[in-house]
């Protein structure tokens, strides 16, 4: 077994480790006091879905994070601190837990090395209370794990978040982080060749598509007489499969589909996930330097090159389309300036999918010390390009035009790290995924212009595309 977590690049063996558990433990022994200790392991490399897969149990939480493009993986699992709450102060109430969490943990190995910091995973539904009292996820979680196993191109670090306390078992302790890392470190030969399964479904839309497009008729009444700009009408798909879902054969399948995307899952440890494959970025942190992705108008991906071609030409210079993009560049340059930041516009381009392509501006800003990256998300979320503009009088009503329950879909999920370096999506083009039963969520953008029957059938095109990766 390969570890090689090095403190000043010298090479840390476990009698080193015991050392410092030892030190922490005898500390709390003679302060009565707690302390969360994060160690980072340099392993051989491993896929991070197979870890999760193997380790994960249907009581604890866990999170999933990848993005290929970027050559990135993540998995935590169980938590060692967590907060669950609801409410309009979440995201303030979550800053605090971080920053208390952090003022309480001790690392051992070198924090400045890609994922070898501990990570804080956060997911937040898209209103601040969800109204159907039979969800499953709170409005907001936000969790350090027990485990969280990363990969960076062929880098792999385990970190191992470790609570010690006077009366602690430090041998039990010590016994569980080598069991475990011997187990995660024998999976590297593993290769689970998750392949596609014949799975057969049953299908009921909660709104029928007569419903939606009166919906999408009544919006466009209510633009034309300006009391709003756009809004973000979603539609959900019920299905029932003929064996349980299998969860990490369906990200998998999202990761192969849509290798361009973000794959995401998270679990609440009773028996619910929530997965999907998005294909937009809130904002990503990294030393200080933030990105922001501006991306809504769509067109369908051509059959042909010649179609392709076509199709991304008219998304290009459709007025329409391009009205619908301008409104979330315009959204997010202002609410990064009212933080303090200075936005910068970069050019415009295509984000082309396998079955769809976007206009995609990304927009960049530093990102002084004092702020923290929740406030950035707290005041981008929900962008017009899952909600509308204005964003209140869109909010309101898309509650009334809605019979589900939103969620998680089209909210912010991602984590934050110990230097303030963060990564959030828009949880779109997702499930909800509760043992043989799915209900899928897809969107589309609503302005002066749209015509009810495509953007019903953008919406379906959205659905199928992750129907076919659920098995």
């Amino acid at each position: 077994m390969t570890v090689s977590p090095c403190r000043n690049n010298f090479f840390v063996t476990h009698k080193d480790i015991y050392q410092f558990l030892l030190a922490v433990h005898e500390n709390c022994l003679n302060n009565n006091c707690r302390q969360i200790v994060s160690i980072s392991l340099e392993l051989d490399w491993v896929d991070p879905l197979v870890v999760l897969a193997k380790l994960a149990q249907a009581n604890e939480i866990n999170f999933y994070f990848e993005n290929r493009g970027k050559g990135e993986a993540i998995a935590a699992i169980d938590a060692v601190a967590k907060l669950q709450i609801d409410g309009q102060d979440r995201f303030n109430q979550a800053e605090y837990f971080i920053k208390n969490c952090l003022k309480n943990i001790i690392n051992f190995g070198d924090i400045h090395q890609p994922f070898a910091s501990p990570r804080f995973f956060c997911y937040f539904s898209f209103f601040n209370q969800n109204i159907q009292s039979d969800y499953p996820f709170p409005s907001a979680t936000i969790f350090l794990p027990r485990w969280q196993i990363a990969v960076k191109n062929q880098r792999c670090i385990l970190v191992a978040n470790i609570l010690i306390t006077a009366n602690a078992n430090l041998e039990k302790i010590w016994h569980n982080l080598w069991s475990k890392t011997e187990l995660i470190n024998s999976l590297e030969y593993f290769s689970p060749k998750l392949d596609f399964l014949s799975t057969h479904f049953s299908k009921q839309s909660v709104t029928q598509g007569t419903e939606f497009k009166r919906s999408v008729v009544s919006a466009l009444q209510k633009i034309q007489a300006s009391h709003l700009s756009k809004i973000v009408l979603a539609d959900a798909l019920d299905v029932r499969a003929n064996h349980q879902f299998d969860l990490y054969k369906s990200l998998d399948n999202l990761r192969q589909i849509h290798p361009n995307c973000y794959v995401f899952s998270t679990s609440n440890g009773k028996g619910q996930n929530f997965i999907g494959a998005s294909p937009e970025r809130l904002i990503c942190i990294q030393n200080q330097q933030l990105i922001s992705d501006a991306l809504a108008g769509s067109a369908p991906r051509g059959k042909t090159p010649e179609e392709d071609a076509a199709n991304a030409n008219r998304l290009l210079n459709s007025e329409k389309e391009r009205h619908e993009h301008s409104l979330v560049i315009d959204f997010i340059t202002q609410r990064l300036s009212q933080l303090g930041l200075s936005p910068q516009v970069l050019p415009p381009r295509l984000r082309q999918l396998s079955n769809i392509q976007h206009l995609w501006t990304p927009i960049s800003a530093i990102v002084p010390a004092n702020v923290h990256p929740l406030k950035i998300v707290a005041q981008l979320h929900p962008t017009p390009a899952v909600a509308g503009a204005a964003r209140d009088v869109a909010c309101a009503e898309i509650r009334r035009y809605e019979s589900f329950e939103r969620g998680l879909y089209a909210a912010p999920l991602g984590w934050i790290d110990s230097q303030g370096n963060c990564e959030f999506i828009v949880g779109i083009r997702s499930a909800l995924i509760d043992g043989d039963r799915a209900r899928l969520y897809a969107g589309a953008g609503i302005v002066a212009g749209s015509d009810p029957d495509k953007e019903f059938a953008e919406v379906q095109l959205k659905l199928q595309a992750l129907l076919k990766a659920l098995v």
